[in-house]
């Protein structure tokens, strides 16, 4: 019998209008679980500015929002430029009452590589935009939360946890952004601002689909559940902890990965 994959209706998401009335930044919403995750944050009830480098894509995710009934408006950013981030972070926190829900999603893989032949300029702008990317989000976050509380979710992956041959960039990167959480959450704490993250095993999303052909296999034979992770499944679990449902939730990685790391 074939690995189950739950079907949802419509694009995933439940309109039970838990988040409502919350403005929401979803950085990296063009494509992949970033475009998912605003989609949900949106039919739950937030409203929300779907930023990306591609502003194309952004555009096209926060008009399919708004066309099922949702609040949405696109921005262009690059999280490699903090001038950039500064400038969308504030237009967000100054739209739908202040900012509440952040997302940073935002990331690349890298060539893949053995790291002694890693070039330090590859190694270099994996680090900028999915390390230091998020590093210049937070920056401008976190104080814009302060007079609201809130809540920063960053995107990490299973690579922060397990060694994974040619992605020592990519591994260092989340490993970094594990730690962000962990240290922000305790200082931001008493601010009402909560900071967690998730890691997400093989997701079928476009940044995945451009790895080599086979370069997933040998992971995908040990995940116990026999299936790459739909983009949805792991929105639903960034709407639960944007929630009150996860109120007392903070500083905490959440591995999102079909049973691969339980070993």
């Amino acid at each position: 019998m074939p690995p189950h994959t739950p079907q949802l209706s419509g694009n995933g998401t439940r309109p039970d209008g838990r988040l409502r009335g919350r403005g929401a930044l979803v950085i990296g919403g063009a494509s992949g679980i970033g475009a998912t995750g605003a989609r949900r944050l949106a039919a739950e009830g937030a409203a929300v500015v779907v930023a990306d480098l591609d502003e194309t894509g952004a555009a096209r995710v926060a008009k399919e929002i708004t066309a099922e009934g949702g609040t949405a408006l696109h921005r262009r950013i690059d999280v490699t430029d903090p001038d950039s981030v500064a400038r969308v972070v504030s237009e967000a926190a100054a739209l739908h009452g202040g900012l509440r829900i952040a997302v940073n999603s935002a990331g690349v893989n890298g060539p893949l590589s053995p790291l002694a032949e890693l070039p330090p300029a590859d190694f270099d702008t994996v680090l900028r935009v999915n390390l230091y990317g998020v590093f210049h989000a937070m920056r401008c976050q976190l104080p814009a939360m302060t007079a609201t509380g809130g809540v920063i979710i960053n995107l990490a992956s299973i690579a922060a946890h397990a060694g994974f041959r040619g992605h020592a960039a990519y591994a260092a990167a989340k490993q970094g952004v594990l730690a962000l959480t962990r240290t922000a959450a305790r200082e931001y704490a008493d601010h009402g601002i909560r900071v967690l993250s998730v890691s997400p095993g093989v997701v079928d999303t476009p940044m995945v689909s451009a790895l080599p052909p086979g370069a997933t296999d040998d992971l995908l034979a040990a995940v116990p559940l026999r299936r790459t992770a739909q983009p949805s499944e792991v929105a639903a679990f960034i709407a639960f902890l944007a929630s009150d449902d996860a109120s007392y939730l903070t500083g905490s990685d959440h591995v999102v990965d079909g049973g691969y790391l339980a070993k």
